[in-house]
């Protein structure tokens, strides 16, 4: 029998479901994660996304795991630029960031902040700790790569291999959120 997660944004307005384990449970630490959070922090009433580290966290599942299940409608799409293959989803219910979509790719990443208390499964590693200014500064609790590594990368790759080498693309965030950078 599949393990569902099911999370939803502050007000209940959108619900995500998310079918077994995630790939992996990440906090990224590279300069677009941390911008797009502090942006993203900054709408009315959206929660705190950034972690001590200043790292987002994530958890990482195959995007056919993942579905929308109410509230579709609410949720926006929010790009740091015209050029970028990311795509964040906002609900904006309650301006609660939902998800990070790699438009080109296998897998998509739920924010942490959607978890109840005490739910959200055990962080395994951060990446990017090389953009910071000083990574001294973290703790040593999970592994802390300077990059993207090789096991990072296998961990995505043995996913979509899972799923045959497909890319379902998320059909559920239409319209672009509106934010004053």
């Amino acid at each position: 029998m599949a393990r569902i997660a099911r999370v939803q944004c502050r007000c209940g307005g959108v619900v995500m479901e998310a079918e077994d384990a995630p790939i992996m449970s990440a906090e990224c630490l590279c300069s677009s994660c941390r911008t797009a959070a502090e942006i993203m922090e900054s709408l009315p009433g959206a929660p705190r996304l950034r972690e001590a580290s200043g790292g987002t966290r994530m958890e990482v599942y195959r995007k056919d795991r993942v579905r929308c299940i109410r509230g579709a409608e609410n949720l926006r799409a929010f790009r740091l630029n015209d050029r970028t293959r990311t795509r964040r989803a906002v609900a904006v219910c309650c301006n609660t960031p939902i998800l990070l979509d790699v438009t080109v790719g296998h897998w998509v990443d739920l924010y942490g902040v959607l978890w109840p208390e005490g739910a959200l499964p055990p962080l395994q590693l951060r990446t990017m700790a090389g953009t910071l200014d000083d990574p001294s500064t973290l703790t040593d609790d999970v592994p802390n790569l300077k990059t993207y590594s090789a096991s990072f990368f296998f961990r995505l790759m043995a996913a979509w291999a899972a799923m045959g080498f497909r890319r379902p693309a998320l059909d559920y965030v239409e319209g672009e959120l509106e934010v004053n950078r």
